[in-house]
């Protein structure tokens, strides 16, 4: 009489028939991660490829925004605080060249080019929209310019997993395919296979997280240096209008 019991009892029995005994899995070949990137197909070198190729672009964007970040925040605050120290529009024009880096710096050419278009036409400030408007293309020049390369870390976050887990599934059906051309269930001939599908998923997901955080990150810090713009628009404009009431 065949009883439920029995079913999984002789199902369990094959399994463990399949699988080799303890001892075999042991004395079964290690492969470090190098060894099976090299052994891998086709394909899944390609995929390999594509996946290292993401990951050294993304980490040289990452270490190249990174230092402008520091060099930007440091020059901003320099200019800044010579600014609020300067008797007036001109003396800084003068001065702004060694402050370069610090997007502050194309924001005040951009606001005072302009304060000196409407002070040679009438001697003052006769058009304050138009000063304010000249400053804010000024603000945009300089995100857009340090938002450059941004988009490839959001793309790599978002792609890369999809491409790991691609090469993965590709590698799986091969491994199964040469299970089932082997004629066994014996994990010697699926677990290679399997291993080498799975670093596919490990190097997706080493290009994509890192590559994520940074885009968050840098992402945050353009916010706060829109605002910082944002606010030296603003002194600039109250600095233009004393000096030229004045």
């Amino acid at each position: 009489m065949t009883t439920p019991f029995a079913f999984f009892f002789q199902s369990g029995q094959v399994v463990s028939e399949a699988l080799p005994p303890p001892e075999t899995l042991a004395e079964l070949p290690q492969k470090g991660l190098l060894e099976l990137v090299l052994s891998a197909s086709p394909l899944a070198l390609t995929v390999d490829a594509i996946l290292l190729i993401f990951s050294i672009l993304s980490w040289t964007i990452i270490f190249n925004k990174w230092k402008e970040m520091r060099t930007v925040a440091g020059a901003n605050d320099r200019f800044l605080r010579a600014f609020r120290k300067s008797p007036g529009l001109e003396a800084m024009a003068m001065a702004s060249e060694q402050f370069r880096p610090a997007p502050v710096v194309t924001v005040f050419e951009f606001g005072y080019d302009e304060v000196a278009r409407q002070a040679r036409a009438k001697g003052t400030i006769s058009n304050t929209t138009a000063m304010e408007r000249s400053l804010m293309l000024g603000i945009n020049a300089e995100l857009g310019r340090m938002e450059k390369n941004l988009n490839w870390l959001a793309t790599t976050a978002s792609v890369c997993p999809f491409i790991g887990l691609f090469g993965t599934v590709w590698g799986i059906i091969n491994a199964f395919q040469g299970l089932a051309a082997a004629g066994s269930a014996s994990l010697r001939f699926v677990a290679p296979g399997i291993s080498e599908a799975l670093v596919a998923t490990a190097l997706g997901l080493g290009a994509a997280i890192p590559a994520a955080v940074a885009y968050n990150h840098f992402g945050a810090q353009l916010q706060q240096i829109g605002a910082r713009l944002d606010d030296f628009a603003l002194e600039f404009m109250n600095l233009a209008e004393r000096t030229f009431e004045g």
